[in-house]
């Protein structure tokens, strides 16, 4: 089973427990893969879903700190709880030692000398910790290897 099927079948099972919570955070998050499958005229396989997933999670996230710093902590709940229903999608997440290595080894393989060479391997990272990677931590890890 895949992701989309997978997600489709946690949406029928909360609309059988009447969670509503649950399934308005699942309608929402199949309906940006709806939209994206309309807007490129194309069918979302896992890795695009995670992609997905991830963006929402990350906005999710800056809701959060912008409604705890504005007072408005029942508004921050709710994204919380959208939040956690939407960490279930994401595949195991990489610790910050292995994207510290992931990282050495891809500005090895780049051949970055310093900062100015950031661009060059993030695309590198990119293309190999997507989905697997916090890329707000892989970020941190590559200005790290470059400053070093």
């Amino acid at each position: 089973m895949n992701l989309k099927e997978r997600i489709t079948e946690d949406m029928k099972a909360a609309m059988r427990a009447k969670d509503s919570e649950r399934l308005g955070t699942i309608r929402l998050l199949l309906a940006a893969v709806k939209q994206k499958e309309v807007d490129e005229r194309i069918e979302v396989d896992d890795v695009q879903l995670v992609g997905i997933v991830d963006k929402l999670i990350k906005q999710r996230k800056d809701a959060i700190s912008q409604f705890t710093a504005a007072g408005r902590q029942d508004l921050a709940d709710k994204e919380s709880a959208e939040l956690s229903v939407l960490e279930v999608y994401l595949p195991a997440r990489l610790s910050l030692e292995e994207i510290d290595a992931a990282v050495a080894a891809i500005v090895g393989e780049v051949g970055a000398k310093g900062p100015a060479d950031m661009g060059k391997v993030m695309a590198a990272v990119k293309s190999q910790l997507a989905g697997k990677a916090d890329m707000g931590q892989v970020s941190a890890a590559v200005k790290k290897a470059l400053s070093s």
